[in-house]
């Protein structure tokens, strides 16, 4: 039987959504090992005048404990 545990872990990058959360696995999987999937619960961006300067997203990172 395997147990599952879920991480809620805030990424961000300069330049997209997609590479905010690669940043964000890739920054878990330093720390966190058996990472099965990854949930995008939230999407934010931040604004300066009118550019998107950062986007953010909330993951909810699940692993096998070992």
């Amino acid at each position: 039987m395997s147990v599952v545990k879920i991480l809620e872990i805030f990424s961000e990058s300069d330049k997209s959504f997609k590479d905010a959360v690669q940043n964000g696995v890739a920054k878990a999987s330093e720390s966190v090992k058996n990472i099965r999937s990854a949930w995008v619960k939230e999407q934010k961006v931040e604004v300066e005048g009118s550019k998107v300067t950062k986007y953010r997203v909330l993951l909810k990172i699940s692993f096998v404990v070992e």
